[in-house]
């Protein structure tokens, strides 16, 4: 009987490699589900359906094509989602990453932390001056850091202001805050690609989207055109954030609690209220 000797020759390592492939393919789909390239993931899908077939068929000619395109297809879909392929890797590496060496902050060094940004951004937003504020998390981001000019400041709001003053030397780039001091200022940022973005946005908006959707940072950013304050998480924008809900997402931010919850939810839902 084809079933009992199925059954005979079943193993739990069979199980757990059945187990394992399911839930790689469960996790490429929900990292890839958002993303520009699933929908050419299910073309490619239909490409392998028909590739089988065709083989079934005995249909040599369209087999010997399909399969050449998909050969080559490959590399180019490599090449094309490349920013989608990095984000997804970094998460997973993220996640399951065994140890980390970063020390809790106290509840002070929250506070303070907390209280200087958020003072910055309201008199960057009250001066309309364009700012762009990058909080470095987990996922670490030295080669955007190294674009910039060095600092390893404490952080303060005098300093992110004097930083943002138009026609200054460091003015023009972004500030990048990590390990509770200011890493650098006049970094540069990968723009985003994302076509679904505002046209009424401008680069300093679509920096800010664009080293969201690359790494796990919170990204604050202050417009120079309407003085509003907005927040870049996962490659999604939230725009007119008040002031008391940007020093909510700071603390959460910066407290233990974001390492047990996904950060994306949390700011989300922060905002929403």
């Amino acid at each position: 009987m084809p079933n009992q000797y199925f059954l005979s020759t079943f193993k739990l390592t069979d199980f757990i490699d059945i187990a394992i492939v399911a839930y790689l393919i469960y996790t490429f789909i929900k990292y890839f589900k958002n993303t520009r390239a699933f929908e050419l993931l299910k073309g490619v899908a239909l490409l392998l359906v028909f590739t089988q077939l065709s083989e079934l068929l005995e249909l040599n000619t369209i087999n010997f094509i399909l399969k050449n395109i998909m050969q080559v297809g490959l590399i180019a879909l490599v090449v094309i989602f490349q920013p989608e392929l990095r984000k997804s890797l970094t998460k997973v590496g993220t996640k399951f990453m065994m140890f980390n060496f970063d020390e809790n902050m106290g509840d002070s060094e929250i506070e303070y932390l907390t209280n200087e940004i958020t003072e910055a951004c309201e008199t960057l937003s009250s001066l309309k001056y364009g700012a762009l504020i990058v909080l470095e998390q987990d996922v670490k981001i030295g080669d955007i850091i190294a674009t910039g000019t060095t600092l390893n400041s404490k952080v303060s709001s005098g300093l992110l202001v004097n930083i943002f003053v138009p026609n200054t030397p460091l003015h023009d780039g972004a500030v990048v805050i990590g390990e509770s001091k200011i890493k650098a200022a006049a970094c540069f940022l990968p723009l985003s690609q994302n076509d679904s973005i505002s046209k009424e946005l401008g680069t300093r908006h679509r920096a800010g989207i664009g080293v969201s959707e690359i790494s796990d940072s919170v990204v604050i950013i202050v417009s120079e055109e309407t003085s509003k304050i907005s927040v870049a998480i996962d490659g999604t924008l939230t725009r007119n954030v008040s002031a008391d809900t940007l020093k909510t997402i700071l603390t959460k931010t910066f407290s233990k609690e974001l390492q047990r919850k996904p950060q994306k939810n949390i700011v989300r839902r922060l905002i929403k209220k």
